[in-house]
């Protein structure tokens, strides 16, 4: 049997550690690599063929840098499938982590889900997550209709009518005909769009408050 491979990025040595050798006892699953920061993460994922990358949001004290390691992950490369780990539930964050190129968002306390969400994902299964749907529809309810109508482009209304449903990344790149890279583009222009604060903003914001 063929397994599915892991790169696995995240900060705390004993629970990567942990998290290593639970999935390795997977019949289908091998970690291939190991990080724990974001430059280490980067050196290695050039030299690591993995298929699925588990990624932690914050790599160094609330930074976010999680966010910032998976759109370096995805200018190296497009085919792999990127899972982040969290324990926030902001939606700013899931949102931007979703147009950085992740595909699924897994608690660190229901770590019992990361296999199989390692195989969805590996197997372009993975629908948009619930959280990061919501947080979409709610800024474009927010608008008033008219506004959206003249905020958005039928290719953008196309992509929150599809999230909306629940379709994987998969199933829209194939209903769309386009790639996953041009969703992300457009996800990022929705956002823009809808004025929503990135996660960067808040934790600049965050960090020059506590500065004061």
């Amino acid at each position: 049997m063929e397994k599915i491979r892991v790169f696995l990025v995240e900060d705390d040595p004993a629970w990567r550690t942990g998290l290593a050798d639970y999935l390795n006892r997977e019949a289908d699953i091998a970690v291939v690599g190991e990080a724990g920061s974001k430059e280490e993460a980067i050196e290695r994922f050039e030299r690591c063929e993995a298929d699925v990358v588990l990624m932690d949001i914050n790599l160094s004290e609330n930074n976010l840098d999680g966010i910032d390691t998976a759109l370096a992950f995805a200018d190296m490369r497009d085919d792999c499938c990127i899972i982040m780990l969290t324990s926030l539930t902001a939606q700013d964050v899931i949102v931007e982590s979703f147009s950085a190129g992740a595909v699924n968002y897994i608690s660190k306390a229901n770590f019992k889900e990361i296999p199989d969400a390692i195989r969805a994902a590996h197997h372009r299964q993975s629908a948009i997550h619930p959280t990061a749907a919501a947080a979409l529809r709610s800024e474009f309810r927010r608008l008033k209709q008219e506004e959206a109508q003249k905020l958005l482009s039928p290719a953008e209304k196309d992509i929150l009518r599809l999230i909306d449903q629940g379709r994987t990344q998969s199933q829209i790149e194939q209903t769309l005909h386009i790639t996953r890279r041009t969703i992300k583009n457009h996800i990022n222009r929705i956002l823009k769009k809808m004025g929503v604060k990135t996660s960067k903003e808040a934790a600049a914001k965050a960090k020059q408050k506590k500065m004061l």
